[in-house]
């Protein structure tokens, strides 16, 4: 595996363990991971199915469910490659008054 395709798997392991343990990703973390994907595909060390492919296994090693199962079998009509789903849990919101 080339060192770029490795270090793909490490920032996606690191995103989605860090969202499957409730805490939150650094915006930069997920930009720069999906331009490291693009360029993946434009220096030719993999191709978009091979790179989503690997992040699905990622994210379901991560969550115990598949990308399919929490986003929709059309999940890539919203999140286009390169963009990855990471997603933080919703903050629980509390009223702060009666009304």
């Amino acid at each position: 595996m080339s060192v770029l395709l490795s270090e793909l798997d490490t920032r996606w392991q690191q995103i989605f363990s860090a969202l499957a343990g409730g805490n939150d990703v650094p915006p930069g973390l997920r930009l720069r991971t999906e331009g490291l994907m693009e360029a993946a595909v434009l220096a030719g060390a993999a191709s978009q199915e091979q790179l989503t492919g690997q992040m699905a296994r990622s994210y379901e090693a991560a969550f115990g469910r598949t990308l399919e199962q929490d986003f929709e079998d059309d999940w890539q009509d919203f999140f286009p490659f390169p963009q990855i789903p990471a997603m933080a849990k919703r903050a629980p919101v509390y009223p702060s008054t009666k009304d």
